[in-house]
């Protein structure tokens, strides 16, 4: 019978611009985890690269066979016998977009599944707060579930997250963790992260690991932190603040059926008409 018992960690970061900083600060933080007993660790979205803006970013992006960063922590999962996730790095597809792409990487050092962030964050803020990820970053269009040994994740990347047809389709498909690496704003989060994070949480059964940036970043900006580890029932299991470190969890992924058995609306979904408006 395969282990079902792992502990997990999620490395909370405030990374900047400068590519090599932000992998030695990460690369540490691993340590740490693994140190500790983690055996699968997760990283936040834009690990490496948290630029001022998008035409900073395509400037230091790569294609992935020439990324800085990827081999340095695929040699770290070796290493240190982990299995890793990458929240995301970004990746360079063309000479003005890249993809955020989230990587997994196994103990071996091979990266098990890639998945680009299906959705875009593009939004004006009464704050005075304006983002346009799809200005520089292509969409994905393929939701991925990967395989371990102890068990199936599902892969998605911060705004996602508002989107819970995803996350119902990653459950349908075996996900025991759901992986939520993220870089929520301050005012965002501060009203919709917890929330939303149990939300995915309860209504599919599954873990949720939610690896986060926080603080103020060099570049002016600022993200809530908070990273979370939260089990099917959704209650949170740790939570960091907003600096940087590590939190730490032991999952049994049995009581994944235990819950879905006390609340099984995985198996009670139907199709229907969508709405149509009567006047």
């Amino acid at each position: 019978m395969k282990e079902r018992n792992i502990r997990v960690a999620c490395i909370q970061l405030c990374s900047g611009d400068d590519v090599l900083e932000n992998v030695k600060t990460a690369s540490d933080l691993i340590r740490d985890a693994a140190s500790s007993g983690a055996k699968f660790i997760a990283t936040p979205e834009n690990t490496c690269l948290m630029a001022p803006d998008g035409g900073s970013k395509i400037e230091k992006t790569f294609l992935e066979i020439n990324d800085p960063a990827l081999p340095i922590f695929c040699e770290l999962a070796v290493d240190l016998n982990i299995d890793l996730l990458i929240g995301s790095l970004s990746i360079q597809i063309s000479d003005s977009k890249s993809a955020n792409r989230s990587f997994l990487i196994g103990a071996d050092g091979k990266v098990v599944a890639r998945y680009d962030k299906i959705h875009l964050f593009d939004v004006q803020l009464p704050s005075g707060e304006s983002y346009r990820e799809s200005n520089t970053v292509e969409a994905g269009d393929k939701a991925v579930v990967a395989t371990y040994p102890w068990g199936k994740i599902g892969m998605s990347v911060c705004y996602d997250l508002r989107f819970p047809q995803l996350y119902r389709d990653l459950a349908k498909a075996g996900a025991d963790i759901i992986t939520v690496p993220s870089a929520f704003t301050e005012t965002t989060g501060r009203a919709h992260w917890h929330l939303l994070l149990r939300g995915r949480a309860i209504e599919n059964g599954c873990f949720v690991i939610a690896p986060a940036q926080g603080g103020a970043h060099p570049n002016g900006r600022n993200t809530y932190g908070h990273s979370l580890i939260i089990n099917p029932w959704g209650e949170i299991l740790a939570e960091a603040g907003t600096e940087p470190g590590v939190i730490f969890a032991d999952l049994n992924l049995e009581d994944i059926s235990a819950v879905r058995a006390r609340l099984p609306s995985l198996q009670h979904d139907r199709d229907y008409a969508p709405p149509k408006n009567h006047t």
